[in-house]
């Protein structure tokens, strides 16, 4: 990459930035604070651009707040670099003055930009990348809602119900489905196995009979009522029927999920590797933008994704290796939990896990060296355009 002329420095706000431009003696040409507007932001580029046409950019945000500021310079197809906010805060240490603003902010972003030279080019993704990022995003966090919302019922009918807390897989369905029904003792005694039972073949419950009789039996466990159960028994019907939602809604994310996934160039490609299915092939997608060039290389899509240690050697010790403290958690999510699945479904990465496991490694260990194996082979797989082959192609005989 060329060394640009200027280099403009934005610090990211919600309602406003600020932006500093400096030459390349890190002389200040121009110092704004700009609303976060169309209008605005394009006045802003106009007079960067006539300072200079041959300017970076750089960002201390790559979403949200600054997600208007980085569609406007790529329509004006403006390079632009990204530095994280704990880099920018520990360079900020570096210069003169305790104080901080906005504007001392956004110097530090331009000169970091303009004095460093590993910093690679911010690529935010295609239209398919930038949506599977917001479907993952989303579903991830009703995820966590719905783990949220498990653990208020659990803790909700512990107080009225033990035994029946203590015999229900509540992560289940089956189990949610009935206490929008049934939630006391007495209630459940009242009903019976049969009663309960076809209540819950009616609404398509598998094991119903089964179901019914942990039930029977908790509720013949516990003969006292306790004080504050009938609101009690309507705060774990709210519950329940919470959780309910938050499945219809993981389910409908999921069908989005794969619908746009398929959609993408690499869908096939990534889903013929073993383990890799819609959703973790989604979030890898949404991970990387869906551009390997990006990245320059596997080892730096595997820092990226921190399954690249990194040396941590001083004095006397050498080759001590620490993964990284900055890398991508769903990058790596995807890949340790594709790696997971494979030893199950997938030959040759079974025995890659068990030599390692051979040589000593632990169980997530040799998992990580596993999900580190399979990103070269899929970063080999994207950069060919080949789909996975499980073992050589046969030429026939001459």
């Amino acid at each position: 990459m060329t060394v640009p002329e200027i280099w403009a420095g934005v610090d990211i706000g919600k309602e406003h930035h600020h932006c500093v431009v400096i030459n390349a003696d890190g002389e200040r040409l121009l110092s704004r604070r700009v609303l976060n507007d169309e209008s605005e932001l394009l006045h802003l580029i106009g007079d960067v651009l006539a300072i200079s046409t041959d300017v970076l950019w750089a960002v201390d945000l790559n979403h949200g707040g600054a997600a208007l500021l980085i569609g406007m310079l790529l329509s004006h197809d403006q390079p632009m670099a990204y530095l994280t906010g704990l880099a920018v805060h520990r360079a900020s240490a570096t210069y003169k003055g305790e104080g901080k603003t906005d504007a001392k902010d956004a110097f530090v972003i331009a000169d970091q930009a303009r004095v460093r030279r590993d910093l690679g080019l911010l690529r935010p993704g295609d239209e398919i990348a930038v949506d599977l990022r917001t479907l993952t995003n989303r579903r991830l966090d009703v995820v966590f809602d719905r783990t949220r919302q498990i653990n208020r019922l659990r803790a909700q009918l512990l107080e009225i119900f033990p035994a029946l807390e203590r015999s229900l897989e509540l992560v289940n369905k089956g189990p949610v489905v009935l206490l929008t029904g049934y939630q006391t003792p007495a209630a459940i005694r009242r009903a019976g196995v049969k009663r309960i039972e076809t209540w819950l073949k009616n609404r398509k419950v598998r094991s119903a009979a089964a179901l019914a009789k942990t039930a029977v039996e908790a509720a013949q466990a516990q003969q006292t009522a306790l004080p504050g159960e009938k609101l009690a028994a309507a705060m774990v019907v709210r519950l329940a029927k919470g959780v309910m939602a938050l499945d219809e809604e993981i389910a409908e994310l999921d069908a989005l999920i794969e619908a746009r996934f398929r959609e993408h160039p690499h869908a096939e490609v990534i889903r013929s590797l073993p383990g890799m299915g819609a959703k973790l092939g989604a979030e890898f997608i949404a991970a990387t933008g869906g551009d390997m060039d990006a990245f320059g290389s596997a080892d730096r899509l595997a820092g990226f994704a921190g399954l690249a240690p990194r040396p941590r050697d001083s004095g006397r010790v050498s080759g001590n290796l620490r993964r990284p403290r900055r890398y991508h958690r769903g990058l790596l999510r995807s890949m340790y939990l594709s790696a997971m699945v494979s030893i199950t479904t997938c030959p040759a990465s079974k025995a890659y896990y068990q030599r390692k496991r051979s040589e000593g490694k632990g169980h997530k260990q040799a998992l990580l060296a596993l999900a580190r194996r399979r990103l070269n082979v899929l970063w080999a797989m994207l950069r060919d355009g080949q789909c996975y082959q499980g073992s050589p192609p046969v030429t026939a005989a001459a």
